[in-house]
Parts: C-alpha cells; structure tokens; sequence
C-alpha cells in the first residue's frame, strides 16, 4: 500500500531519541509515555528497561526509513506499523513483537539488510521480521502448484516460530480495516484470501478477536450487499433484544449472589455479523429463526463454579433439550473452553448462555497468545513442541507436506483441515481422540497407529459391532478389532474422511504393488510418447529432474506414481516437454530425422499435443 519510497538511513547513522514527539503522525498514549517517560510499553508487568529501550529504537528506526513513504490513503507510512505494533502489544507480545511490529515491512520497502536488523536489535527480531516479509511475498491466489508451496513454506515458517503468524495476523488485520482505499478487484483479491486463509488460521491459534474482525470485514468487501442485510437486521430490533438479555442478566446475578457464586462479569454480547450470516446459510434458516443472535455471557472464578452456575441457569429458566455443550470437559483443538447451552428466556425465546472462567475468557479472545498477556515475563515459548497439544493441526499439516505430491490434493486437504468442525470420541482406556467431522471408525485405526489401520478387520462403537463405514458422533467409545491377516482396502478410500487415513491406505497399496503400478505407469507414458521415445527418455536427465521437480528420488519412482494415480499424466508429459525444451540449442534448426532421445520425444509430443483445427 505505499505510494512513494524513501529511505531516511542517508541522515542515520544511528538510532535517534526524539526530543519531541512526531509531529506528521499521532501516537498511542502509550508509545508516547514510553518514548517519553520510559515507561515499559508491555501490557503485562514488567519493568524491564530492556523492552522499553528496544521498542523505543524500533519505532525510531522504523520512522525514519518510513520517511517520505504514503498508503493508498494519504497519510503516512509509519501509521501502518504502529497500528500493527499496537494490535500485537494487546495480544501482551513481548518487546521482541512489539519491534517486530515496527518492523515487519523495512526489508521489503526499503534498503534495510536483515543482516542489519539483528545488528541492531538481536536475532529473534530478525527472524520475525524476515518471515512476515516472506509470508508477505506469497500469493494464495496464483495458480494450483505455487499456492500449494506458499502453503508449505507458511505452515514451515509457523514450526520455527510460531510468533511469525501472529505477527503477520496483526499486519493482514490493519490493511482490512484500510482497505477502502485499494481498487475494487484488490480489494475482493485481499478480501478472499483473507476469508480463506487468515480468519481460519486465526481461529485455529485460538485468536478469537482477530478471527471475528477478520470475517466480518471480509464478509463487507466480498458481499456488501449481505452485509449491509445483516445490518439492518440486527440493529432493528435491538433495544428489545438488548433489554430482554438484561432482564436475565440481572435474574442470574440475583440467583448467584445468593449462592455465593462470585461473577467477573454478567453481560449480553452480540454475535459478529458473518457468524450469523454463515450459519443462516448453513442451516437454511431466516434471520428470525437464528436464536442465538446475542448470548449471555457469565465469567466466575473456578471449574467447579462454572457447573455450579450451570445449575442455577437451568433452574432458573427452563433448559432447551440437546443443546448443551461441555467445552470445559472436552476443549476445542484452539484450547477454548466454556459451558453453552440455551435455555427459555422471559420474553419466552431462546437465549444462548455461556459460562467460563476469566482465564477460559482470556483464552477465548487471545488464544495463544493467552499465556503472553498475563505471565509476568511476556515472553512466549516460540518453538513448536511435539507434546503440545495446541498445534495438533499444524503438525499434520507439517506431515502432510511429505505425504501429498499433489497439489491440489494438498490444497484440499489444507483447506478442509482449516475449516474442519471436529467431532470428540475416546479410546476404551478414556483417552480422547479428535476427528474431522464425518470420520469413520477407519480414520480412528489411523488415527491410533499406522498398524491399528493396516490390521483393521472390524469396530465396536458403544459396545456394538458396526460396520467400517459409520460416521462417528460426539462422545462415541471406539474399539478397534485386528486380526493379523486383515489388510486394508481401496474401498475405504470412499468413506475414510480424514487425509491420515486416506494417505496411509494409499502408502500401504502403493508399497505392495509397486511392480504393478510401474508397469501401469510405463503404459500410460507408451500411449502418449511410443515405446521408443519412452525408452530414450528413461535414463536420460531430463526424466530426472522431472521426477525430482515432482519430488520423487527416481525416473522409476515417478512412473510408479503415475500408475498408482498419485500424479497426474498431463503434469508428467507437461513437465518432460519443458525439460527437454531447455535442453535443446536455441538456434540448431530441427532434424528431418530425431538425432537423439530428446528429439524423438519433441516430435512424438508434439503429434501426440498438437492442437485440433479450428
């Protein structure tokens, strides 16, 4: 978004202390008092100088290569990076994120070095700032091959340091609220990758505030017309809602007060406009239908108070069958937690309630970056750790990434597990296991272990025998019965949902009909080249650095997964074209006769790929 370009390091040397305060640009009250009066700009309780001393220079330094630098809207560069400084200090990021914030766009828009980044203001900062800027260059919307590996390279980025993300949420989240002032076609490109990418990855670091912004901001650009429907009829009728909540609100209050239950906060919230919408849509329902358009929220001290609570809602108003979820025994995969269940209000409509404790809250509205906000130190654990259970999702994500040649087959398969709903069953010992939604008794042998699956002969859901492919539900017991001789079933590739299962029972037939599937993928090559143009191609190096362009080891790997159907013949055939092409001497005119293995495949591609006349 920036207009023109500068670089203020021709008159800095050094970081600069302000003797006053910016004049081109208003800060926050607390950039000031830290620029100031030192005082430490972290939300959390510290006092180290350390922090307030880094921030200090980062804005400086940022400030001064932002000089002479406008966004699409006019004002100047550096309002941008103290916006998304300011987002990530609420998030309780420490000092490190805070430059971060500063930071993030000075390798790409000026003549900054990373190299200079950690001269300046150590190594973590650099290694945040250097992968948004390469997150930055990725482009989700290019064609099927590219976004897959911008995937890849992200969800890479996030293992290393997963503050990266955060940091990158905090820089797409600004530019929507700012993003009136691109072109429209920007605009809608922005706006839907936004809804794609960003808002579910938000949601799956638990970053509640961030994901609701994100989709309700995406929800005005991609259909305003919707959005502006969905305004109108919230703000209709809502003084009545608004007084109806309040009447309950004051009820609960009375009820738990006379039990001793103390309450942080007892208060009607509305619901974000696209959460309203999506459901609508989803379940095909008028707006006047949707009853948990506004909730009451309850914020007591403890577990135990929170079942308490839970009693004296459904004594108090009468409870709605079915409608009760148990988040707090079986927390969503982004760790949140709370009780929810709708009951009769006194207008006699359903009212949703919501009760947690202040730290399920916290955990609710930062995710998690919960843990940075309220610890003393404000510094996180950025590694990624094979025993937290947080980044379950990001880890299969990380396997997947060996496992799936494909790319649109990876993309589906990112795409699905972002969005996924989950469904909670338990192992017979009473360990619980997380699918995706629809997941079958095959994806929880897989699920388990790789050998749980490949000797699956049978499932017991609830103590009864059923058949492999019944969807499981929430609070299913699953047992697996093996037998030594059981082995897996392409059959299963029709009802097994999640990409595990799915790759796992291909690996295992791939592995034992290798010789078949290389024989399936010689006849497929056979019938678009002719056997000798195949045979000439084999050993020669351009059928090698196709096979390593798709990422197989070998010629003979490649045509194995050809004839398994983990790749497709046109991207092969496609591929050997280009590799030959590049092969070939510009200016040598073409042989009447092929000269060598090359050219009997040019010219047998070339029959088998010429255009039909028009």
């Amino acid at each position: 978004m920036i207009i023109g370009t500068h670089s203020g390091l021709d008159s800095m040397n050094a970081a600069t202390t302000f003797p006053t305060l910016p004049s081109d640009i208003t800060l926050p009250d607390w950039l000031q008092e830290c620029i100031i009066e030192q005082r430490s700009p972290l939300v959390c309780d510290s006092t180290s100088p350390a922090d307030t001393t880094l921030v200090c220079q980062a804005f400086e330094f940022a400030y001064c290569l932002h000089q002479g630098q406008t966004r699409a809207s006019g004002e100047p560069y550096i309002a941008h990076p103290v916006a998304v400084a300011a987002l990530l200090r609420d998030l309780g990021g420490s000092g490190v994120m805070i430059a971060a914030g500063f930071l993030h766009d000075v390798i790409e828009d000026t003549d900054v070095t990373a190299e200079e980044i950690e001269g300046r203001f150590g190594t973590e900062v650099r290694r945040l700032v250097e992968g948004v800027t390469k997150l930055s260059k990725f482009n989700f919307s290019s064609k099927t091959e590219r976004q897959a590996e911008n995937f890849r390279r992200m969800f890479l980025a996030m293992a290393q340091d997963i503050r990266v993300i955060v940091v990158k949420l905090a820089d797409r989240l600004h530019n929507m609220r700012t993003l009136e002032h691109l072109p429209d076609d920007k605009r809608r490109r922005i706006a839907l990758e936004t809804r794609e990418i960003f808002a579910p990855l938000a949601n799956r670091l638990g970053i509640g505030r961030f994901k609701w912004e994100l989709e309700d901001l995406a929800f005005k650009y991609l259909e305003p017309d919707a959005y502006r429907h969905m305004q109108e009829l919230v703000a209709d009728k809502r003084i009545d809602r608004e007084t109806r909540l309040e009447q309950v609100a004051a009820t609960l209050r009375e009820r738990l007060g006379q039990l001793g239950i103390d309450c942080y906060d007892i208060s009607g919230r509305p619901k974000h406009l696209y959460g309203i919408y999506h459901k609508m849509q989803r379940q095909q329902k008028q707006f006047q239908e949707i009853y948990d358009i506004a909730a009451i929220r309850v914020i007591v001290d403890s577990n135990d108070e929170c079942y308490r609570a839970l009693a004296v809602v459904h004594d108090a108003f009468r409870p709605i069958p079915g409608r009760f979820k148990d988040y707090i025994g079986l927390p969503k995969p982004n760790r949140y937690q709370s009780l929810h269940t709708v009951v009769i209000g006194n207008a006699g409509k359903p009212i949703e309630v919501q009760i947690r404790t202040l730290e399920m809250h916290r955990i609710a509205e930062y995710g998690i970056a919960a843990h940075w906000k309220y610890k003393e130190t404000g510094h996180s654990s950025a590694k990624l750790s094979t025993d937290d259970e947080k980044f379950t999702w990001l880890r299969q994500l990380l396997e997947w990434q060996s496992d799936l040649k494909d790319a649109q087959e990876y993309l589906e398969t990112v795409k699905d597990n972002l969005f996924a709903d989950d469904v909670y069953v338990f192992t017979p010992g009473g360990d619980v296991v997380v699918l995706n939604q629809g997941a079958t008794p095959v994806d929880f042998a897989y699920r388990i272990h790789t050998e749980v699956g490949n000797h699956c002969a049978g499932a017991r859901v609830n103590e009864r025998m059923v058949t492999l492919d019944t969807p499981l539900k929430n609070g299913d017991i699953v047992e697996i019965i093996r037998q030594k001789n059981a082995r897996p079933s392409l059959d299963w590739l029709n009802f097994a949902v999640t990409t595990g299962a799915r790759n796992r029972i291909r690996q295992w037939y791939k592995r034992s009909n290798r010789d078949e599937n290389i024989l399936r993928g010689r006849d497929l090559l056979e019938k678009e080249l002719g056997k000798s143009g195949l045979d000439a191609l084999l050993k020669s190096d351009p059928m090698q650095t196709v096979a390593e362009r798709c990422n197989y080891a070998s010629p003979e790997d490649l045509i194995a997964a050809l004839g398994y159907g983990e790749i497709t013949l046109n991207l092969v055939v496609n591929r050997l074209r280009e590799a030959v092409k590049a092969k070939q001497p510009i200016a040598k005119p073409a042989p009447t006769t092929p000269a060598s293995p090359h050219a009997a495949y040019s010219s047998s591609a070339a029959r088998s790929h010429r255009p039909a006349a028009k």
